[in-house]
């Protein structure tokens, strides 16, 4: 079981001086779903956030739906006035990279959108990254389906660089899948290793392998859902209820889906097919036609189900309108 570390624990203060075992200041570019996640979790914590966007206006945005989410959880007397006020306070953003100039570590998030692969993105992103921090920053990627070693081959030091997968919803899972390459140094696992347990996470020594454990598991189990729904032996709506209420999942197949977003999730299964070439990763064409509509789940309001302030309403598909798609 983790033991509960505190960052008091590692003795930050204002009157502390800064040295290379002190972790105190996070980065994170990409400020998607799980980049305002990551953002806002963090904070919470404790730490100060730096993060990157592309315009003020963007970042303005940003910070309007992290106090969103924040004035939830006040509503639920999960959060105080006060502490909201401290969380946000620990949060900046800026569309110039030099602000992750003080960062002990330096997370890549990003949620693709452009036409680019999303190799060349990232590889672009960590590139960046890599001239503005200091030489004892540890750069890490929120991928899991792609190489953290591919992704880091033309770094100047790729040794300080590693995978970090947080799994949403981040204040709800308790683990993070922590990944290493051939060149990954002891002292940038062991960095991040401290930095989850401050985050009062367990982290999951994983061997390099495009998915890891949760992305290999839950790509299959979605495809067979869809699969099922085409065959007509249930309702999207009924299989998730299936799966929550026997094996006690937090949300079922196609809520899962929704959540995770299904633009993202098609990448996810074209990279695990591309890698493995097994047809179990390989995307349901269900998923390929919600995509094209612009039926991405949650962040569109319509995906499998249709949403309102964040809640299911009412399924959004039947097979009939599956194929109308």
């Amino acid at each position: 079981m983790t033991e509960n570390i505190k960052l008091e624990d590692f003795a930050i203060g204002k009157t502390q001086s800064k040295s290379e075992d002190i972790l105190s200041t996070i980065g994170v570019i990409g400020c998607g779903n799980m980049g305002q996640e990551l953002i806002s979790y963090f904070s919470q914590q404790g730490f100060d956030v730096r993060f990157v966007d592309t315009s003020d206006e963007m970042i303005a945005e940003r910070y309007k739906k992290i106090e969103t989410v924040l004035d939830a959880k006040i509503a639920k007397w999960g959060l105080t006035e006060g502490e909201k006020k401290g969380v946000l306070n620990r949060i900046k953003g800026s569309s110039d990279y030099k602000i992750l100039k003080d960062c002990d570590i330096v997370i890549e998030a990003i949620e693709t959108v452009s036409k680019m692969s999303n190799l060349t993105i990232r590889k672009e992103i960590l590139a960046k990254i890599e001239e503005i921090v200091s030489d004892n920053c540890v750069i890490a990627s929120n991928t899991s389906t792609l190489m953290i070693s591919e992704l880091s081959e033309d770094l100047c030091k790729p040794e300080r660089t590693l995978a970090m997968h947080f799994i949403s919803p981040v204040e709800d899972v308790k683990i993070i899948e922590l990944v290493a390459h051939a060149k990954t140094t002891k002292k940038a696992y062991n960095t991040a290793t401290k930095f989850i347990k401050m985050l009062n996470r367990t982290p999951l020594d994983i061997n390099e392998s495009a998915g890891n454990i949760c992305t290999r598991m839950t790509v299959p189990m979605i495809n067979e859902a869809c699969n099922i729904f085409m065959e007509g032996v249930s309702s999207p709506k009924d299989i998730d209820k299936a799966m929550r209420n026997s094996f006690g999942y937090q949300f079922g197949p196609f809520e899962l889906a929704d959540r995770i977003g299904l633009d993202k999730l098609l990448r996810w299964m074209d990279n695990l097919y591309q890698e493995f070439g097994e047809q179990k990763y390989k995307a349901s064409p269900i998923i390929k036609r919600l995509v094209r509509a612009n039926h991405l789940g949650r962040k569109t309001e319509i995906g499998f189900y249709k949403y309102e302030n964040n809640s299911i309403v009412e399924q959004a598909v039947t097979c009939a309108q599956i194929n109308k798609l």
